[in-house]
């Protein structure tokens, strides 16, 4: 029988798995069986899932009430976020631009990271996002795209690394006109149980923060998972 990774013909019987006989392949170590059955769980069961992971509950609060392996659902988080882009496509400009970023952390609490975040003042819903540090070099990406809008006016919280590109006189520094952003940060964490303030649950790679955040956005804005899957 040849190895379905190498396709070699060197190969021996290597036990029984599930009354199946199992081989291995001499060339590159490859364990199979003969005539594998593919399992998958129905398309029901894996949007169900899905669900409950946009609605703040962590991967392993999902395993333990579904009895599916959190590796599992993380796959399928994965897969969804790859699919999609940053945001859903937004063809308004807008006249007010609020700016704000969201701290978190990558595989420890000594990582910090931050969710910069882009709303328009009028309407609900995050246009423009990135994660990096809280450098200047994090915000160019976006400022890049940002200041082709030529918005009325770019409201922020003060941030040192704001006056370097905004304008003086375009740029408002208020707590009070951040409702918006605030609010769709708030959002963020109340989704996403990785966000959540004092959680148990945090993001071992990027990937796996930037993944869910687009599938998020995807949800907020359309309220379903049906079109990814």
């Amino acid at each position: 029988m040849k190895c379905p990774k190498c396709q070699s013909n060197r190969t021996i019987k290597n036990g029984h798995r599930r009354g199946k006989q199992c081989y291995k392949c001499h060339d590159c170590g490859r364990q199979y069986v003969e005539s594998p059955v593919i399992r998958s769980y129905p398309l029901e069961v894996k949007q169900l899932c899905l669900k409950m992971y946009l609605n703040g509950m962590g991967l392993r609060g999902i395993e333990r009430v579904t009895e599916i392996h959190h590796t599992t659902i993380m796959d399928w988080v994965r897969q969804a976020g790859l699919k999609l882009p940053d945001a859903p496509e937004e063809s308004e400009i807008p006249e007010i631009t609020e700016i704000d970023e969201l701290q978190t952390f990558i595989g420890n609490k000594r990582n910090k990271i931050w969710v910069w975040t882009i709303v328009n003042y009028w309407k609900p819903g995050i246009i423009l996002w990135t994660v990096g540090d809280r450098s200047s070099s994090s915000f160019h990406t976006l400022w890049l795209i940002i200041k082709c809008w030529h918005s009325f006016c770019y409201v922020t919280d003060g941030w040192k690394v704001y006056p370097g590109f905004i304008a003086p006189e375009d740029h408002l520094v208020c707590k009070t006109y951040m409702t918006r952003v605030e609010g769709e940060n708030t959002r963020l964490r109340h989704y996403l149980a990785r966000l959540h303030r004092k959680t148990l649950c945090y993001s071992k790679s990027l990937d796996m923060l930037k993944c869910p955040i687009r599938f998020l956005l995807h949800y907020l804005k359309f309220h379903t998972v049906e079109t990814i899957f």
